[in-house]
């Protein structure tokens, strides 16, 4: 079943073209991450599922029902905003029951289905604590409470860690994955966040310029881009533009520097490409190396903890991002290594230009 639909929507303000004829399907039960850098258009698609903007043009479906011109309070949409907007007055428990209050559920309901919502983000014993009396964390979880209290269709989430520190993020990451999938409640995210759109999401959806990109799982998105913004947004990616060729019997691309990069013969397309190499797929030695690999210098050699990144400086001058996993620095600023990757990691595009 399809949760939400967009068909051919567009929202201008003047001359802006914000959303630019977007068609895309959510299906029930789903976790889709919209996903793009500031001004794409991610939160404007977000507040046309919720009814908060209405649509220049095109049609919205909620649950199969047209909710184009419906407005937000009648569509049943949980909304979890990255400013938490909890009022500071009430507990956390009056915060939380807030929805059922307007819809006027009754008393003894209310305090069920408040308990109940409290129990899932495991804060039951808080209830009674004002929001300046949490960690944010713990601020974001009554927030996402008050956003399922009333049983939403949707659950709609607009940059909701991004006031969170990083080892926060992560712990509030895993809750609000554990706590989608108990629910199976359909659920959009916006991000400009990678590793949130690819460690929550079943499906992202890539915008630029209120354009769609590419929709697609996480692991496709990243690992075959369709276009060469996705691949550079998505992560760290090398781009080895240049053409076609043969080596001793192999394909592999002449970059415009003149290296003679190893590859595997794409299906179909013209000889000018771009391919795309991603830090952690390719491999440094020091010593002897395959045929094929490529010469250079050690520029910068950063480390993270868990993983070093090394800056590669070819004999052309052309630079390489290589991603080790190894935890610690094996190979010194200065060093002359050799480069080595798997043909048949090179991702193939077209040459934009081509």
């Amino acid at each position: 079943m399809i949760a939400v639909e967009f068909a051919g929507i567009s929202k201008h303000y003047g001359s802006v073209r914000a959303v630019d004829d977007v068609s895309l399907q959510v299906e029930q039960g789903e976790f889709a991450t919209i996903l793009g850098p500031s001004g794409s258009g991610k939160t404007t698609l977000l507040s046309l599922i919720a009814g908060i903007v209405p649509p220049t043009e095109g049609r919205i479906s909620i649950g199969g029902r047209d909710v184009t011109w419906v407005p937000a309070a009648q569509r049943n949409v949980g909304l979890v905003f990255q400013s938490y907007a909890l009022f500071p007055h009430m507990s956390v428990f009056d915060n939380v029951a807030f929805p059922l209050s307007i819809r006027r559920v009754p008393r003894a309901e209310m305090e069920r289905r408040v308990d109940e919502a409290l129990h899932l983000v495991r804060l039951e014993e808080l209830k009674r604590r004002k929001p300046s009396q949490l960690s944010g964390g713990q601020q974001q979880r009554v927030a996402l409470a008050r956003a399922i209290v009333f049983k939403p269709d949707i659950l709609l989430l607009d940059e909701p860690l991004a006031a969170l520190d990083r080892k926060l993020r992560e712990e509030v990451r895993l809750e609000l994955r554990r706590l989608q999938r108990s629910l199976g409640i359909t659920t959009i995210l916006v991000t400009h966040d990678q590793d949130e759109a690819l460690s929550l999401s079943d499906r992202v959806v890539v915008l630029q310029g209120g354009q769609v990109q590419q929709i697609d799982t996480p692991e496709n998105a990243y690992h075959r881009p369709q276009t060469r913004f996705v691949a550079d947004f998505l992560g760290i990616a090398n781009f080895l533009e240049g053409e076609l060729t043969e080596q001793g019997g192999a394909c592999a691309i002449r970059l415009d520097s003149g290296e003679v990069a190893p590859c595997a013969r794409p299906t179909g397309g013209g000889t000018k490409v771009c391919g795309i190499l991603r830090p952690e797929q390719m491999t440094l030695h020091n010593g002897s190396a395959p045929a094929g690999a490529l010469k250079g210098r050690i520029s910068e050699a950063i480390f993270f903890g868990d993983s070093v990144r090394y800056v590669l400086t070819l004999e052309s001058g052309r630079t390489l991002i290589v991603h080790s996993t190894e935890s610690r620095v094996s190979h010194g600023e200065g060093d002359s290594v050799s480069l080595y990757w798997d043909p048949a990691s090179v991702w193939i595009l077209p040459r934009p230009d081509a």
